[in-house]
């Protein structure tokens, strides 16, 4: 472990290197660290190094080439530790944060924050979660976001995917990803279609619920800024947590989702998925804040559920406002805000064209991502921002 730790730092400064006086000089910072890591005798140049290296780690699909190159040694190493080469001139992709293989026996990350595992138990049962604390929490009140993953993820792929830890490092709060059991659910999706799991005191709501309560104690959490946000099934789990518990959260993000009582068992969660029928007309969010992601061309949830979840959450008389844009040379997108009485944006709603059943803006290091924007985790924290709790 504290050689792939020193492993780690290096490669960092090497890809700093490489970016800015070329590769000789990233070579020769890596060859320096591996004369001081090999043992006695082992060092014989650059190419024994990397042929050293490998024996320890191969890689997948290694190729017999010239490993002493610039070209073949130095970006496998940083691949080997999440560093991605720049192609034909453009810009380092360092990592957010640090690779999953680069953990310390306590579950915190090595770099820039802390990643902490725990488990929450109640009488519903018990999930396990990662906790992100930033570099910028000591013991201070931080706003709290909770990240409910779709089905097939886990809390580090959809942390890797979304970004959000490194978000939550240049806008300070700490960020929950429960994790869905696959006791629970053979394709670790949230339950969101189960009457039982759509109801405040039971089933998973209860666990989510009481696991956020858990942190805001624990940690000293500014309980008037506790948001949730979810993909796919776990939007369809934050529609529940938002109509559930609007007391204990400030606004909701939903990804790819349903609305509430979409469902009330498997048949009918696949024909919601395919955009049939209509929200129950008396489950609302109660104007708690909202902000809707769907891509048009989404054929896993039918885009239909987006307009579903914004009629059962709009207060009445609500204005709108429709404004359309593109993200760069990424997806074109209709953004549809909505304005309480008072000038308040109570909700936002983007359609994104062209776009599937992916987290917009996403990194290619989680699953389900789509990188050519708009951006949804800076957007939601952006609309977050702008929310909270009313003093009671």
């Amino acid at each position: 472990m504290k050689m792939n730790e020193k492993m780690f730092a290096v490669m960092r400064e090497a890809a700093s290197l490489l970016q800015k006086n070329g590769a000789g000089a990233a070579t020769e910072k890596i060859q320096q660290t591996l004369q001081g890591l090999m043992p006695a005798g082992a060092w014989a140049g650059n190419a024994s190094a990397a042929r050293t290296m490998r024996d320890i780690n191969p890689a997948p699909n290694a190729k017999a080439d010239n490993t002493g190159a610039a070209g073949g040694f130095v970006p496998d190493l940083l691949a080997r530790l999440g560093i991605h080469a720049p192609m034909d001139g453009a810009r380092f992709e360092m990592p957010a944060f640090a690779p999953q293989f680069d953990v310390q026996e306590d579950g915190s990350a090595l770099a820039p924050g802390k990643f902490l595992a725990g488990s929450f138990t109640n009488h519903a049962g018990t999930r396990a979660y990662k906790l992100y604390v930033p570099t910028a929490y000591h013991g201070q009140a931080l706003p709290l976001v909770v990240m409910l993953h779709g089905c097939t993820q886990n809390p580090d792929d959809f942390a890797a995917g979304t970004r959000l830890n490194a978000i939550a490092e240049e806008k300070p709060c700490l960020v929950l990803y429960p994790a869905q059991a696959q006791s629970a659910n053979g394709s670790k999706c949230w339950n969101w279609f189960n009457a039982v799991d759509q109801q405040r005191g039971q089933g998973e709501p209860s666990i989510i619920a009481g696991m956020t309560q858990e942190i805001i104690k624990t940690y000293h959490v500014d309980a008037a800024q506790v948001y949730i946000a979810g993909l796919s099934a776990g939007g369809a789990m934050a529609v529940i947590m938002g109509t559930s518990y609007p007391e204990l959260y400030a606004a909701v993000g939903i990804h790819s989702g349903l609305p509430y009582a979409a469902a009330n068992d498997l048949p009918s969660a696949l024909a919601a998925m395919k955009g049939a029928g209509a929200p129950t007309a008396n489950a609302r969010l109660k104007a708690i804040p909202i902000i809707v992601f769907h891509g048009d061309r989404d054929k896993t949830v039918h885009p239909r559920n987006g307009d579903h979840i914004m009629t059962q959450s709009m207060p009445q008389h609500a204005a709108a406002q429709i404004k359309k844009g593109q993200a760069g040379a990424g997806h074109p997108y209709t953004q549809t805000v909505h304005e309480d009485a008072d000038g308040k944006v109570v909700a936002e709603q983007w359609l994104v064209h062209g776009a599937g059943h992916a987290w917009f803006g996403g990194s290619s290091r989680g699953s389900y991502t789509d990188g050519k924007g708009p951006d949804a985790s800076q957007e939601m924290m952006r609309f977050f921002s702008t929310q909270s709790k009313s003093a009671s």
